[in-house]
Formats: C-alpha cells, sequence, structure tokens
C-alpha cells in the first residue's frame, strides 16, 4: 500500500493513502469503491492500537491499509458512521478477520451486515489506546448519523463527519422535516460548539474546515440542502 506523508485532505479512488501524523496520533485516509467512499485508520501511537472509521469497501484494500507486518497496528474498533450500504459493505469481512468490536448508533444499527458490539448515543465516547474519541448525534440524513471529534490536546480538533457535513452543505436528506434536523443539529452541535481551526473529514470527497464553511450556514439554510 502505498502511502503519502503530505496530508492535504485528498485522496483519489484507487490511489494511495494519505496520512497525517499528530502527536499521539495518525490519520490514514484511503478512497474505497465506486462511490469513492472515505476511509480511515487512527492510531494511537501510544500503544499501536487502531480505530476504523467506515469499513465501507475493498477488503483487501483496507487490509493493505492496516499492513501485514508484524508491527502493524492491531484494530480493534470499526465506528460504522451511518447505516448505508456503500458505508458498511467490508464491515463483516474485517470485523471477522481482525476480531474487532463494532460500533454503531442505536437508531442505525438494524440495517448492517453484523449487530454492533457497542451501541453509542451522544455525549458517549469511544476509546482506543490512549485516545478518546466524542460521539456526535447528527440527525437528519439517517436518523443515527454520528460523527467523531478527537480533541487534539496539542493543536485543532478533528472531527470525522461521515455524510452529515461535507465542504459545501450538509448531507442529502429525504423531507424538509429531515433536513431542518439536520442543519440544527450540525449548527448547534458543531458550529455551535467548536472553533473554526476544527478540520473536519466526510464520508466522500475532501476535507475542510469548519471556518472555511462557516460563513455558508445561512446559505445552506435558506436553499434546503
Amino acid at each position: 500500500m502505498n502511502v503519502t506523508e503530505d496530508y492535504t485532505g485528498h485522496v483519489e479512488p484507487g490511489g494511495a493513502a494519505a496520512r497525517r501524523t499528530l502527536d499521539a496520533l495518525t490519520i490514514t485516509k484511503i478512497s474505497v469503491g465506486p462511490m469513492d467512499n472515505n476511509a480511515y485508520l487512527l492510531v494511537c501511537r501510544a500503544t499501536n492500537e487502531a480505530l476504523l472509521i467506515d469499513a465501507a469497501n475493498d477488503p483487501d484494500r483496507l487490509s493493505d491499509l492496516v499492513g501485514h507486518g508484524p508491527d502493524r497496528p492491531s484494530l480493534r474498533t470499526i465506528v460504522t458512521t451511518h447505516q448505508h450500504r456503500d458505508h458498511w459493505q467490508a464491515l463483516g469481512a474485517i470485523a471477522g478477520a481482525y476480531g474487532a468490536d463494532t460500533v454503531a448508533h442505536p437508531a442505525d444499527a438494524d440495517p448492517l451486515p453484523v449487530p454492533p458490539d457497542i451501541l453509542v448515543e451522544h455525549g458517549d465516547t469511544v476509546t482506543f489506546g490512549e485516545i478518546t474519541l466524542e460521539v456526535i448525534h447528527l440527525r437528519g440524513h439517517t436518523p443515527g448519523s454520528i460523527a467523531l471529534l478527537y480533541r487534539d490536546p496539542h493543536g485543532h480538533p478533528h472531527l470525522f463527519t461521515g455524510d452529515s457535513l461535507f465542504p459545501g452543505g450538509v448531507g442529502k436528506t429525504n423531507s424538509p422535516e429531515d433536513f431542518t434536523s439536520l442543519i440544527n443539529d450540525v449548527e448547534e452541535r458543531v458550529f455551535g460548539q467548536l472553533p473554526d481551526d476544527t478540520w473536519f473529514y466526510p464520508g466522500h470527497g475532501d476535507d475542510s474546515t469548519l471556518g472555511t464553511e462557516r460563513p455558508k450556514l445561512g446559505e445552506w439554510r435558506q436553499r434546503g440542502w
């Protein structure tokens, strides 16, 4: 697996992975599957324990991302951000291969191919190694969509948003009520709580920061998508 160390937030479908190295954590992003799904491998640098966000597709590529040598990280946890099929097609294979615990919100648990080992609600935490991620429930794209927040004690926050927040707008919704729910949660639970230098990592496409997107919130609400 080719992994670049010059992290920009952009990866190509079928191309190299990109790694970002923080003081306590590495974040490696890869695009998998025909829908250009992002998967993120987070590794605690102190313990070499790992967590995968969205085992979306291409189990062989995800296994290559984890690695095959004796120094590969120990994949302990897989979090599924929401119930849509394109975000979990490799979940059964990867969870089975590594014996990892699977995590999801209860409102999105039933469609998943394996029952979650751990159910999480808004305000809960997920830990691996010495790393703690906070769960933010963002209702609207699906009933149980979640984001995961890492508060880097030596830098800016890092937020993994699934399909609830992208550069340029919130995720797709199927009714005006769902849109209102999602934009309200994104405004209150994300933009209302986190600083502009928060870097966010979506379920598809490139990354962005809250500061880049914040001026557009009114436009998003007005256009309704």
